[in-house]
């Protein structure tokens, strides 16, 4: 198998881009911390360490240029976020992004949430590429006019000129997060959306700023009887009423909003029970779940703790129906993993558009990517060495003991530092968009990058 994409066919990735400086030193600022495609997949943004988004769009194809079909390009770049100070507190705000999301486009302009840990914003994306001249009361430079020298009445007209893309701020969510923001999760009422941190989940209207409801609490009277945190929410994409929020003890609660104004009390509560044979010091921290999102078909939902991808059926709540192991070869090293703390390492996952096929990062900078149909799974790397255009990816294979063959690579020479937190499929084709430390790495898959 040359590698996963659903449809059933052997779909071989292509390289296509890679962005980002190729330096070895990279700079905190400029450190890749979120990506999303937008509802149509022309659009692919992406938030940094440094507070900044950056909006790539896909070119149209060229009829001139065949190979050009579907490269991004920058499209918008801006800063979402400063650094602030927390004077009660005493308390730095840093303004990495944490998480970007998509509204439906309703109409010419696009509009994007950004959230840092305090503060979420939502932005407008609108091009411009005409100007109104011939003003009354105004000279061509700006000035105001005399209105006493005005002798006649002109209607102004629209000039053509360069396009220029705008990005502002259209609304500001804030102070209402104790804790620090986690996940943002648009409803598919398109009216409102929920913010999450460790404790507490908020429910917001997109046109009011100056406050929010609160869904869930799970703080404790007393801070010492805290046993759990919620690492990750979302809402179900076509139920306006039901979202679902996981925890660092590896459990997700499915919550409706109908049944009860504050949803403490779940409706449904998805566990698997841990094998007693695996048991550990480390059982707790790898069972915690890093990021949970629903198919698109809203059957399913998927969970990524540290070393497996679970698919669960929302109809059963006793254990998954599918789990696959992401790196088990990484089950003997948890004791070094805990001491250089990659074990807290928080992975996400995605799936591609039809739900056939689901993707989510490790470390070497190896990606992994299971078909859920043909139970086949391949590694493949986001490397410089294979970034020439066009170049397919050669799966990848960890060796983690006896000889080893040719193509293999040993588990104890992976680079913990290089690692794939981040991940996004295209929602209609074979695109993806990968992230390194500091690179987006766009891969296609054959038959898209040579039609």
């Amino acid at each position: 198998m040359a590698g996963a994409g659903g449809g059933g066919n052997d779909v071989q990735w292509c390289f296509s881009q890679v962005k980002g400086a190729i330096d070895d030193d990279v700079a905190e600022a400029d450190i890749i911390s979120t990506v999303e495609f937008n509802h149509s997949g022309e659009l692919l943004a992406t938030g940094d360490k440094g507070g900044r988004v950056v909006i790539f769009q896909q070119e149209l194809e060229s009829k001139n240029q065949p190979q050009c079909r579907g490269e991004y390009n920058v499209y918008s770049t801006f800063q979402s976020h400063e650094p602030e100070f927390d004077y009660l507190k005493s308390l730095e705000i840093e303004e990495k992004i944490n998480k970007i999301r998509w509204l439906p486009q309703k109409n010419a302009a696009q509009f994007l949430l950004s959230t840092n840990d305090k503060t979420i914003k939502l932005w407008k994306i609108s091009e411009r590429d005409k100007r109104p001249e011939g003003y009354n009361l105004k000279e061509e430079d700006g000035r105001y006019r005399d209105p006493t020298t005005v002798t006649t009445l002109r209607v102004p007209v629209f000039h053509p000129m360069d396009l220029m893309v705008e990005a502002s701020p259209r609304r500001v969510f804030a102070n209402a997060h104790t804790y620090h923001i986690n996940s943002i999760s648009v409803n598919s009422d398109c009216e409102t959306y929920l913010s999450a941190d460790d404790l507490r989940i908020n429910l917001w209207n997109l046109e009011i700023t100056d406050r929010s409801f609160n869904i869930v609490d799970i703080k404790p009277a007393n801070m010492e009887e805290l046993t759990e945190v919620i690492t990750a929410a979302e809402f179900h994409p076509n139920q306006c009423n039901t979202f679902v929020y996981s925890s660092s003890k590896g459990t997700i609660r499915l919550c409706d909003m109908r049944a009860s104004a504050l949803c403490d009390q779940h409706s449904k509560l998805f566990e698997e029970p841990e094998d007693p044979s695996n048991r550990s010091f480390f059982s707790e921290i790898i069972s915690s779940i890093s990021d949970v999102k629903f198919s698109h078909s809203g059957r399913y939902m998927m969970t990524r703790d540290y070393l497996t991808v679970k698919i669960w059926d929302l109809n059963m709540e006793s254990r998954p129906v599918e789990t696959y192991q992401v790196h088990e070869y990484l089950r003997s090293k948890l004791c070094s993993l805990y001491e250089n703390d990659c074990i807290f390492d928080k992975f996400e996952c995605c799936w591609n558009g039809n739900d056939s096929v689901v993707m989510t990062g490790s470390y070497n900078n190896f990606f992994r990517m299971f078909d859920r149909g043909y139970r086949q799974d391949v590694t493949l790397e986001a490397s410089r060495e294979s970034s020439k255009p066009r170049s397919v990816l050669k799966p990848r294979k960890v060796c983690t003991g006896g000889k080893r063959k040719k193509d293999e690579i040993s588990v104890d020479s992976l680079d913990f530092n290089k690692k794939i937190l981040h991940t996004a499929w295209h929602p209609q084709d074979n695109i993806i968009a990968v992230a390194t430390t500091n690179n987006l790495y766009i891969f296609q898959d054959r038959l898209t990058s040579i039609q």
